[in-house]
């Protein structure tokens, strides 16, 4: 068993069909649908679920529960500034919330923040000192 991993993400949506209908704007297609609770899609190696908030408060044993967003950010990491550029754009022209447009940051690289229509906010960044693989995947240097 590796233990250091992640291999599904599952954010929780107000309204269902609505988050499906933003990230399919965005080109996501899901791979695996039941009708009005949860959505799964595929991406690299991993999968990402949209689930009604209802429906994931009754599948966490706590029917009852008031489900919001945390303090989490899931990112999208680009070769170029121009690419990060053209994800945002995507992502607002798609309904996304502006939160932070695109630009070069203190750390070195470039950076810009958007929510989706349930809040849950998405980093889209160019970071010259972790460079991509070939399929878009990330393996972090070692120091």
């Amino acid at each position: 068993m590796t233990p250091q991993r992640v291999t599904l993400i599952t954010l929780g949506a107000s309204d269902l069909q609505k988050s499906k209908n933003f990230y399919g704007a965005m080109g996501w297609t899901p791979v695996h649908e039941v009708v009005g609770e949860v959505a799964f899609y595929q991406i690299n190696g991993m999968g990402l679920g949209l689930f009604g908030l209802g429906a994931l408060a009754k599948d966490q044993g706590r029917p009852d529960a008031n489900l919001g967003t945390g303090a989490v950010t899931l990112a999208q990491n680009f070769t170029a500034e121009a690419e990060v550029d053209a994800a945002y754009a995507l992502a607002l022209t798609c309904g996304a919330t502006a939160l932070k447009a695109p630009e070069k940051v203190f750390w070195g690289g470039y950076s810009g923040y958007y929510a989706d229509p349930d809040g849950h906010v998405w980093e889209v960044a160019m970071n010259p000192f972790w460079p991509l693989n070939a399929d878009g995947s990330l393996t972090l240097p070692t120091s």
